[in-house]
This record gives C-alpha cells, sequence and structure tokens, in this order.
C-alpha cells in the first residue's frame, strides 16, 4: 500500500512537472527573419522579457527575409522580420498552409552603401555606377575600380553583399540593377550583416551593402557613400532627415513585422505586439533606424482589432517609396 501511494504520489508530481514544462514551453514567442530587421526586435525583445521578468521567453533569428517566411508560412514561427513586403509566391505558400498574417511596418530604413574609410577617391556613387559593378553581366569581367569609371584607380574590387535569402538583397539589386535577385555571384555573400561589416572595414578596395544600423554601429570603421538621386541628379548621404525628406533615393525602403493572425490567440504573443507598438518609435530611433509616424503603430493595432489581414503591397516588392506613400497605403486598408 505504501509503495503504491508512492507510486502514486511519484505519478502525481510527475505529471505536475511535465504540465509545467509544457507551460513553459508554451511561453516562448519564435521570431525569425530579416537581419536588417533583427536590431529593432532584438531591442523590444530585450525590454519585453525584462518588462515580464523573463516569464516569457522570446526568440529572433536571422535567417533572412526570404528564409523567415519559409518558416513563417510552414507554421514554424509567431513573427517573421522583414526588410520588403511579402512576395506573391510568399502568399500562396501561407495560404496554402492556412497562414494568415497582420502586416506592419515598424520603421524606414536607409538601406547603406558603404566602403573602407582609407579609400579616398570615392565621394559618391550613382545608381548607374551600382549596376556597372551588381549586374549579372559584370561577374567575372568587372573586377577593377577603372573598369567602372575611368576616373577611378586601377585597383581590385572587393564585393561584399547580402545573401539570397535576404530582403535586402532583392530591394538593392531591384533599386540598383532593375530586378529583384539579378546579381553576379562572385561576392562575398552572408546573411549576418556583421560579417559584410568585418570584410569592408578590413580591405582598402572593398564596397559592400546593408541596412543603416550596422553603418551607425561601426561609423569609425566604415564610410558611407551619397547616392546621386536619379531623379534630381543631387548626391544625397543616408540619414534620418534625407529618408522623412523623401531626397535620400532609391535606397530608402520600409521594413516590417509580419504577425501570425492564429499566434495573436496566444495571450503572449498579442501582449508582445501590443508592446512592440508602444515602444516601436522610441527603439526604432535608439537602433538608429527612422521611425514610423505614431498614428502607424496605432493603425497596426487597429488592423488586429478589425482584422485587417494581409498585405497592401499586393505581392510586390516597390522601389521609391516614401513615409508619406507608405502612410497613405496603409490607411486605405
Amino acid at each position: 500500500m505504501f509503495k503504491q501511494s508512492k507510486l502514486v504520489s511519484a505519478l502525481a508530481i510527475a505529471g505536475v512537472a511535465l504540465f509545467g514544462a509544457q507551460a513553459a514551453q508554451a511561453q516562448v514567442i519564435k521570431i525569425d527573419g530579416s537581419s536588417t530587421v533583427y536590431p529593432i526586435t532584438e531591442a523590444v525583445a530585450e525590454e519585453f522579457q525584462k518588462a515580464k521578468k523573463n516569464a516569457i521567453k522570446v526568440t529572433v533569428g536571422i535567417s533572412g527575409t526570404g528564409g523567415g517566411f519559409k518558416k513563417f508560412c510552414r507554421d514554424e514561427t509567431d513573427i517573421s522580420n522583414a526588410s520588403r513586403p511579402i512576395t506573391a509566391k510568399e502568399m500562396e505558400d501561407c495560404k496554402a498552409a492556412g497562414v494568415q498574417y497582420v502586416e506592419m511596418p515598424v520603421a524606414f530604413d536607409a538601406l547603406t552603401v558603404v566602403i573602407n574609410p582609407k579609400n579616398t577617391f570615392l565621394k559618391q556613387i550613382t545608381v548607374a555606377e551600382l549596376k556597372a559593378m551588381w549586374e549579372p553581366a559584370a561577374q567575372g569581367k568587372i573586377t577593377k575600380w577603372n573598369q567602372v569609371n575611368p576616373a577611378w584607380p586601377d585597383a581590385p574590387i572587393k564585393l561584399f553583399g547580402a545573401g539570397a535569402d535576404s530582403g535586402t538583397f532583392e530591394y538593392f539589386t531591384e533599386a540598383t540593377v532593375g530586378k529583384a535577385k539579378s546579381s553576379r555571384g562572385d561576392y562575398t555573400a552572408s546573411e549576418d550583416d556583421n560579417v559584410l561589416v568585418q570584410g569592408v572595414s578590413r580591405d582598402v578596395n572593398a564596397i559592400g551593402y546593408f541596412g543603416y544600423a550596422y553603418y551607425a554601429e561601426n561609423m569609425a570603421r566604415l564610410k558611407a557613400l551619397p547616392i546621386v538621386n536619379p531623379k534630381t541628379n543631387q548626391a544625397v548621404a543616408p540619414a534620418e532627415k534625407t529618408v522623412i525628406d523623401g531626397t535620400y533615393q532609391p535606397l530608402s525602403r520600409p521594413i516590417f513585422v509580419y504577425v501570425k493572425v492564429k499566434s495573436l490567440d496566444k495571450p503572449e504573443v498579442k501582449e508582445f505586439i501590443e508592446f512592440y507598438m508602444k515602444n516601436a518609435s522610441k527603439l526604432t530611433q535608439e537602433v538608429k533606424y527612422v521611425p514610423l509616424p505614431a498614428n502607424a503603430y496605432t493603425g497596426n493595432l487597429e488592423h488586429i482589432a478589425k482584422k485587417k489581414y494581409g498585405s497592401v503591397f499586393g505581392g510586390k516588392n516597390e522601389v521609391g517609396i516614401t513615409i508619406e506613400d507608405l502612410m497613405k497605403r496603409e490607411a486605405k486598408m
């Protein structure tokens, strides 16, 4: 009898422990996707976990926008960070898997072209020159600076850029080459922007591109190139002011989080998203991106309340959109 009661007690304790473990496991919010959006979401996650005294765990991965959407549409994550809008193919994949989502713009980024600080000849760069460097036809042929511009030196070009699963890769190639994912392949590619920072900072002949936050974190080791605006022919440096006034083109872009509708049934996910939108402006500025107007963040929460699901971009990545354009579009959703 004693042995039996001990066994029952042991099983009861094991059951409680198992239930407790499952409950603890349920309190994990899974996020993946863009390395560009990562600094914002990671900052929000840190503040949220601190506020919840680590009762809720938030994991943030950086498999790139495309890699993140693959996991998201396979129902493996709750939230997807994205440095460009969801594509038509990804929309189809999510639909096939029964995954509905709320699209939430969280900031604007000045996609930044950087060189080594010891580079003294480059003061600015045109979209045409970027195309000449990065287009598929340049592979194995354009290997020196003077092949792009005869005024530049007879020295090797060392290219560093985003990997193929990156939304930054898609946006940059569309904005410069004219077609998303159309790029030479003989360059140092990584989904981890810190790898690109290291590469450019160590080679005087290097040039690369990534989100502004990674440049802002490493200003002492990198030089940002002003981009000649194709419409005004004026060279414009990446900065909060030039993103807000719409002159830093064509490399200004909105960045997003996508939240799974089903995940919003979990109280911890709903609470995290509400926390995100209430703190996004402050934390976006802290990590050196450009915050959206306050009504953008309240609008995101209204989309949840009014069950406005899907994307306002129709599966297309648009180059040259301004904050004003974005706000008008979101208001019509």
